[in-house]
């Protein structure tokens, strides 16, 4: 690996910085200072110190973010601002990406990581792992709604969705707010489940994947690292009708 990339990955800066880090002889590696920022090293053999302090590579960043509206689940876009462009610089140099996505105009728990065998075990349609969004639709909860949904919803494309879990908050004639656990996740899938029954989503929140729940105390637009237990909990499938 190059050193530029490990010390980035490090929390020095960006590779401009850390060039100019190296540059300044501050840089060792198993006891020779170094200046080229092609020079590669070995994570799990040689050691790199910074000004005489370790610098001890990671491979992966993990982020629990409260996505807001009006930004994209993209990594980049010329015309609207992405979930990496909330990022500070620390987190963006390991060039991480959001496990699945989010529409626009859609709120709540998004995973941001550089691990692509967590994004793939996280989306694979074979996995089935749960999905868990709040919704407020217009209207009240059409009758026989929950045998629909737990049977497979038919969309307008013809297409008939997984077995999904429905539950009510609050039902009232002028607007509703529920529950709803699916396992994939089509196109505008909620949106379109509601639809089929006659009813308009107003608001869209996630708020839980697998057995990670979203953190409320997280403000809108803003993100940190998840815990240990909170990644063994991506790692944990359940059963949507338990």
């Amino acid at each position: 690996m190059r050193i530029d990339k490990w010390l980035s990955n490090t929390g020095f800066g960006s590779r401009k910085e850390v060039k100019q880090l190296l540059k300044s002889g501050a840089v060792t590696v198993n006891g020779d200072v170094i200046k080229d920022p092609k020079t590669k090293a070995d994570p799990d053999k040689d050691m790199v110190l910074v000004h005489g302090e370790q610098a001890v590579y990671r491979e992966f960043v993990y982020l629990m973010m409260n996505k807001p509206q009006g930004v994209i689940s993209a990594t980049e876009d010329s015309r609207h601002e992405t979930v990496i462009d909330l990022l500070h610089l620390e987190e963006q140099v390991f060039e991480p990406f959001p496990v699945g996505r989010l529409d626009k105009d859609t709120e709540g728990l998004l995973i941001i990581t550089n691990d692509g065998q967590l994004s793939h075990s996280l989306l694979s349609p074979k996995k089935h792992v749960p999905k868990t969004y709040f919704a407020k639709i217009n209207g009240s909860v059409p009758e026989l709604t929950f045998e629909k949904f737990k049977e497979g919803i038919i969309l307008e494309d013809g297409y008939k969705t997984q077995p999904a879990k429905l539950q009510v908050i609050k039902d009232e004639r002028e607007k509703s707010e529920i529950l709803l656990t699916i396992t994939e996740g089509k196109f505008h899938q909620v949106k379109r489940m509601f639809e089929a029954v006659g009813r308009k989503v107003e608001y869209l929140q996630r708020v839980q994947m697998g057995r990670l729940k979203l953190d409320e105390s997280l403000p809108l637009g803003s993100y940190r690292e998840l815990t240990e237990e909170e990644l063994s909990l991506l790692s944990v499938s359940e059963d949507v009708f338990e």
